[in-house]
């Protein structure tokens, strides 16, 4: 493990870990959704409990939304028009 993975500014939440999910997400090239999924799995004992779960099933549910687009679903469109 480099040092910088063995630093934690503001908390002891992830020092307890074999691997900090920060590391295992940098090593594996994972996207951001995926990582911070990871990230909230692994500390919402020690951290955020319940809402931490939640945090991760909605970094999952963006995931499935960029990967995996309903195509039976219209694309949002940006209203770039103005009213007067």
């Amino acid at each position: 493990m480099s040092k910088v993975y063995k630093r934690q500014v503001g908390g002891s939440h992830y020092s307890s870990m074999v691997i900090q999910p920060s590391e295992f997400v940098n090593k594996n090239n994972l996207p951001f959704a995926e990582g911070n999924a990871i990230k909230y799995l692994c500390r919402h004992k020690q951290k955020g409990q319940k809402q931490d779960l939640e945090k991760a099933i909605h970094y999952c549910q963006m995931a499935i939304d960029r990967d995996y687009p309903d195509k039976n679903k219209p694309k949002e469109q940006n209203d770039t028009s103005t009213t007067i």
